[in-house]
């Protein structure tokens, strides 16, 4: 394994989220410090993607690519019945 730097992070969590911690730092055989660094790395990683998303929505609403409000709402009520209408473009 290839040593990395560290640092020490700290934060103050309500009981029962360091219980659950505790938890499955036990069910799994981890250390506490493992569970944390999985949990963090995820959650890092699901905000990246979602900043990443954001921008692009925004840049294509920026470039004119959007969906007609009324058409949408017309598409989406339509879909329980039999009579389907084409999602809009």
């Amino acid at each position: 394994m290839i040593p990395t730097e560290t640092r020490v992070l700290t934060a103050h969590v309500p009981v029962t989220l360091a219980e659950k911690v505790d938890l499955f730092s036990n069910k799994l055989e981890r250390s506490r410090g493992w569970i944390i660094k999985e949990a963090l790395s995820s959650w890092i990683e699901q905000e990246e993607k979602k900043d990443l998303l954001t921008w692009e929505a925004i840049s294509s609403v920026d470039s004119g690519k959007t969906i007609n409000q009324a058409l949408m709402q017309d598409w989406a009520e339509n879909l329980s019945t039999h009579n389907q209408i084409s999602m809009p473009l």
